[in-house]
């Protein structure tokens, strides 16, 4: 009889240890379909305001393009028929925006950015860190969205020998997350693609893109300036070297370089995109 009653005991503290286990449990999976969900719901709401956001700007900031030849910057000199795609590029016109009212919406506003076949039409701000504009919109509000800005450490007049333009790679395709169509055929098969603009309050650019790849996060890409013509000319051939897109344009120490990045996974990867000023405008 009492070996039947400590056998009952035993029987009962093991129930009871399994319910509780079975509770704990669902409270850790409560817990977790909760915080999901919020993650959820705040996601979209974030995405929802960037995309009205640019919505507005777009109906009320227009740019315009400006059939005009403007200053060529560093040609190819041995290219004495012209055979180059550096003059194809030259010929397409400028993009020019209100800056005035650029401005009274946000006064951190520094350029404004336009690449074909992407999303990617948008005003380019800059403040005193990298860190900022990962978490906050165009208009200042808190967004994990963040904006597309300028490292902290460039300067647009005059231009640094880097210019570094971030924004996160978002899935609907709002900030840099169209940025991953340059890593499609479809993309790189379109010859007109290769250019980005670029306008500021003071002058217009075109760039020509010359490398696309990804990468793993690194701080060597994103150098904004050189000590000497050798660490430049060595930096501008590594870039040259990752390059995977079908073209065969160069760069050289004396260009001008704008670089694009963005995130490719949450693994660390980056997608990047660097192109070179080939003619610009004084406003």
């Amino acid at each position: 009889m009492v070996i039947k009653l400590k056998k009952e005991k035993k029987t009962k503290k093991k129930r009871k240890l399994r319910l509780w286990v079975v509770i704990v449990l669902l409270v850790i999976f409560s817990g977790a379909l909760i915080f999901s969900g919020l993650k959820v719901f705040s996601w979209h709401k974030d995405n929802k305001k960037i995309e009205e956001i640019k919505k507005d700007i777009e109906e009320s900031i227009k740019p315009e393009q400006i059939e005009e030849e403007g200053e060529l910057i560093n040609p190819p000199s041995n290219d004495t028929g012209k055979q180059s795609d550096y003059w194809y590029y030259t010929k397409v016109p400028f993009y020019e925006v209100n800056f005035s009212e650029l401005l009274s919406k946000n006064d951190q506003t520094v350029a404004f950015i336009h690449m074909d076949n992407t999303n990617i039409n948008y005003p380019v701000v800059q403040t005193t860190d990298n860190d900022y504009y990962l978490t906050h919109a165009y208009d200042k509000s808190k967004n994990d969205a963040g904006w597309v800005y300028l490292d902290y450490r460039d300067t647009i007049n005059p231009l640094s020998d880097n210019l570094v333009i971030y924004g996160h790679g978002r899935v609907n395709k709002t900030v840099f997350g169209s940025l991953k169509n340059v890593l499609t055929k479809s993309w790189q098969s379109n010859k007109d693609n290769y250019v980005i603009w670029l306008s500021t309050p003071t002058e217009n650019f075109v760039y020509q893109i010359f490398s696309v790849y990804t990468i793993q996060s690194e701080s060597y890409y994103i150098k904004t300036g050189f000590n000497n013509q050798q660490e430049k000319e060595e930096w501008i051939n590594t870039m040259v070297s990752r390059n995977t897109a079908p073209t065969e344009t160069g760069a050289t120490v004396n260009d001008k370089i704008l670089t694009l990045s963005t995130c490719e996974n949450n693994s660390g990867g980056r997608i990047v995109v660097h192109a070179k000023l080939i003619k610009k405008q004084t406003r």
